[in-house]
C-alpha cells in the first residue's frame, strides 16, 4: 500500500515509537501513583516527555505542559476552560469540527457569542475582515494553523498580535503544522497551543495535549484524583496537575516522546522541506491534466486537495485504494465550512498528504493513477 493519509494519522512511524510503547507496557507503574521503581520510571518519561514537547514548541517550560487523549479533548478543554456566558470568541471558517463543535455548544448551552472569519475560494482569510469582528467582551480566538483540507497555513503570529492589542488570548489548533512548521508559542505570541501526537509528530493515536502560557488559567474540564494533594475537595489548580484528572497514558506518552525526539533530531525545517516537496510534485503535475481541480492557493503544504472530473470524491478514493493501492482521503474532512467556501459541499474532495517516509516513487504512482481515472468517460 501506498499510504498517502498523513494527515489523518502517520501510520508509518519511527521504529522506535512502537519500541518505546512495548516498554512502558512491560515496564511502567502509575504516573505519579506510588515510590517504587515502575512508578518512578513512568513518572521520568512523562517529564522528559513534557520537556520535548516544550523544546518543540517554545513553551515556557516542561509543567506548561498538559496531556490529553488527543487535539480534540485539548481543545475542549483550552475553550471549555477558557469561556464562559457573555464571552466573545472568534474563529475562521477554516476550522476543524474539533475547533466549531465546541464552540456552537458553548453558544447554545452557555451563551457565549460566536463570529467566524469566511474563507475565500481560493482558501485564503482576509486579516483586515478577521480584526474587524473583534468586540468589547471577546475574550478569545481560537484559529487553525493550516487547513487539514487545503494544507493553507494561517499567519498565526499577526493573529495572535491582534488578539493581544484587543485584550482576548489567541488558542491555536496545530494539528497539522505540529512537527512540520516551525512554531513558538513565546516569539509567535500563542497563549494555548493544543496538539495531537499521532500526525506529525509520529507518535501513537490517543496522544495530544495543550502548551499554556504563563498567566493562562484553564478551568479543568474533569476533576478527580491526580496522586497529589488528595485530602483536598478541591482538584489542584496548579499546572499540569490541574488539567491532568485520572491516570494518564504513560504508555502512549512515551512513545510519543520517541516522536518527538525523532522530530527533533531529523529537524522541523527538513520534515516539512521533505513533505511540502512532494505536495508541490504532486500538485504540478497534476495541473497539467485535463479534468482535476486543484483546490487552495498552492502555498507550501504537505496536503494535496482534488476532484475529478464530475465524481464523488469517495469514488475517486475507492479506487485509487482499490485499483492502485493508494491510500487517500475523501468526504468532508470534518471541515465543513472549509468545503462551504471551496463550493465542494456535494461531493467533498480527495486528499493527499504527505509524511516523512513518503517518497518521490509514490507521488509518480499517484500522477499516474490519476492520469488514468480522468480519462475514464
Amino acid at each position: 500500500m501506498i499510504y498517502l493519509d498523513n494527515a489523518a494519522t502517520t501510520m508509518q512511524k519511527p521504529p522506535e515509537v512502537a519500541e518505546a510503547v512495548c516498554a512502558a507496557i512491560n515496564g511502567f507503574g502509575g504516573v505519579g501513583r506510588g515510590a517504587h521503581e515502575a512508578s518512578l520510571d513512568a513518572g521520568v518519561t512523562v517529564y522528559q516527555a513534557r520537556a520535548r514537547c516544550a523544546e518543540l514548541f517554545g513553551a515556557p517550560s516542561a509543567s506548561s505542559v498538559a496531556f490529553a487523549s488527543n487535539i480534540t479533548e485539548a481543545l475542549n478543554i483550552a475553550l471549555c476552560g477558557l469561556l464562559g456566558a457573555g464571552d466573545h470568541a472568534i474563529t475562521t471558517a477554516a476550522s476543524h469540527n474539533s475547533v466549531l463543535r465546541p464552540l456552537y455548544r458553548l453558544q447554545e448551552e452557555a451563551g457565549v457569542e460566536l463570529s467566524i472569519a469566511p474563507i475565500a475560494t481560493d482558501g485564503t482569510l482576509s486579516y483586515e475582515r478577521f480584526e474587524e469582528l473583534f468586540q468589547e467582551n471577546t475574550k478569545l480566538i481560537a484559529v487553525t494553523h493550516a487547513s487539514n483540507l487545503t494544507g493553507q497555513a494561517y499567519d498565526i503570529a499577526r493573529l495572535a498580535a491582534m488578539a493581544h492589542a484587543h485584550g482576548a488570548l489567541c488558542v491555536v489548533d496545530a494539528a497539522q503544522t505540529a512537527g512540520s512548521t516551525p512554531i513558538n508559542m513565546t516569539t509567535d505570541g500563542i497563549d494555548v497551543l493544543c496538539f495531537t501526537g499521532h500526525k506529525g509528530l509520529y507518535g501513537p493515536q490517543g496522544t495530544g495535549g495543550l502548551c499554556v502560557a504563563k498567566g493562562v488559567h484553564i478551568r479543568p474540564l474533569k476533576v478527580g484524583g491526580t496522586g497529589v494533594h488528595s485530602y483536598d475537595k478541591h482538584h489542584p489548580t496548579t499546572m499540569p496537575d490541574s488539567l491532568e484528572a485520572g491516570t494518564i497514558n504513560a504508555h502512549g506518552i512515551a512513545g510519543l516522546k520517541a516522536g518527538v525526539e525523532f522530530v527533533l533530531r531529523e529537524g522541523v525545517e527538513v520534515i516539512g522541506e521533505h513533505t511540502h516537496g512532494l505536495a508541490a510534485r504532486l500538485r504540478e503535475a497534476v495541473a497539467t491534466i485535463d479534468g482535476i481541480t486543484v483546490y487552495g492557493d498552492g502555498s507550501p503544504s504537505a496536503i494535496v486537495c482534488l476532484n475529478v472530473r464530475d465524481y464523488d470524491s469517495s469514488e475517486v478514493a475507492d479506487a485509487l485504494s482499490v485499483d492502485y493501492g493508494i491510500a487517500t482521503r475523501a468526504g468532508a474532512h470534518c471541515a465543513p465550512l472549509m468545503h462551504e467556501a471551496l463550493g465542494t459541499s456535494d461531493r467533498g474532495a480527495v486528499r493527499f498528504s504527505f509524511g516523512w517516509f513518503s517518497t518521490d516513487a509514490d507521488v509518480d504512482e499517484a500522477v499516474r493513477a490519476l492520469r488514468e481515472i480522468a480519462a475514464e468517460e
